[in-house]
């Protein structure tokens, strides 16, 4: 069968679009049973979606979560589970917002700070995430055991910064701290949108064009067929001259750079400071968001807007009476549903590709019998 056969793209929407339905379809039973109306929910989740502010909010809410996707699905191209995202991303946003925020930065070129802070959050994070790594090619320890270990290192760690007496700075009339703030000359100007009191993260664009990278590099560089085939099978990628250890180191080193990159949207474009109330739990959402658009860019993205979408229209459902709690469980079931279906769709993949097999070999004994 041809790469993109109908049957191909078919199986290839069945799994996101079934667990969609599947999900929609256990809410609206929810909702039923606990006395509130479906069709009510569906309407003002509509209502919401007609509001430029909801569009905004929930365009900058997946750009972060884009970003958090391509650094779990790096990871998942080697069969490498990084669920250290969240981990890399908080500790680069806090210390490049403290870079950002330093006295000395002040009387550099605005093109330089913005580009020093981005690179500083990539090196912090995928020096983070190397740590991983080593511990990986050089004592065999799981990639999951010690990115949760790491997870907690850097809470603790960034806690233990964030205080007056290091890298932060009291907050008058308030119980927060953060970083020293940012100002216009390290900032990320956003774009306005008719109708709309919120503006479009600038760097959207920072976005797209990781998303870009990820799929240029693997999908037309030899370093991307290198990282996909030793995922694929390392017994085959060593015997092709390929370094396990190697992949393994790079590909972390990549997943942790691009996951210091999550937090820089909103710290450059509207927090302009890392405090007590800086977005936590990206990187987990990154890992449902990956999983929703098999690691692919452009499904990452189209699942990044749906969650950016959910998140933003919790409050519009309070407002109509819907508990916000519907949202959480619409994700958590797509999640759940998603990984089912994509187990089903590939055991129906192999059975059908096994019968296409047959089939042909049936032909070719058919015409050789046929022709001797």
């Amino acid at each position: 069968m041809g790469r993109f056969s109908p049957r191909s793209l078919l199986l290839g929407l069945a799994a996101p679009l079934g667990a969609l339905a599947f999900a929609v379809l256990v809410c609206a039973v929810i909702l039923g049973v606990t006395g509130h109306s479906p069709l009510d929910t569906v309407d003002a989740m509509v209502s919401a979606a007609q509001r430029p502010r909801t569009f905004v909010n929930s365009l900058n809410s997946a750009t972060t979560y884009y970003l958090a996707a391509v650094a779990v699905a790096i990871g998942f191209k080697m069969k490498l589970f990084n669920i250290g995202v969240d981990g890399q991303y908080r500790l680069a946003a806090m210390l490049s917002a403290a870079l950002a925020g330093a006295t000395f930065m002040e009387g550099l070129p605005s093109f330089l700070r913005v580009a020093m802070t981005v690179v500083a959050a990539m090196l912090v994070g995928a020096g983070w995430a190397g740590v991983a790594a080593l511990l990986k090619v050089t004592r065999g320890v799981s990639e999951v055991i010690s990115t949760i270990m790491l997870n907690a290192i850097a809470t603790y760690l960034v806690s233990y910064l964030l205080n007056p007496a290091r890298l932060a700075e009291d907050r008058p009339g308030s119980n927060n701290v953060g970083t020293r703030p940012i100002d216009g000359g390290g900032q990320v100007a956003g774009l306005e949108i008719p109708g709309s009191s919120s503006q479009l993260f600038g760097l959207v664009f920072l976005a797209a064009l990781v998303g870009f990278g990820y799929w240029f590099v693997l999908a037309r560089t030899r370093f991307g067929f290198e990282l996909k085939a030793t995922g694929l099978s390392e017994s085959a990628a060593v015997a092709s001259g390929v370094s396990v250890k190697k992949m393994v180191l790079v590909s972390m080193l990549l997943s942790g750079a691009v996951a210091g990159l999550v937090g820089m949207p909103q710290l450059l474009g509207s927090s302009y400071s890392y405090s007590l109330d800086f977005p936590p739990g990206i990187g987990f959402i990154g890992i449902a968001v990956a999983l929703l658009g098999r690691n692919h860019p452009v499904g990452m993205a189209l699942a990044a807007l749906l969650w950016g979408f959910l998140d933003n229209s919790s409050n519009s459902l309070d407002v109509a009476g819907v508990p916000r709690e519907i949202v959480g469980i619409m994700q958590g079931v797509i999640v759940l549903s998603v990984v089912v279906a994509y187990e089903l769709v590939r055991r129906y993949r192999v059975r059908a590709e096994q019968r296409d097999v047959g089939t042909a070999l049936g032909r070719t004994k058919t015409a050789e019998e046929a022709s001797a």
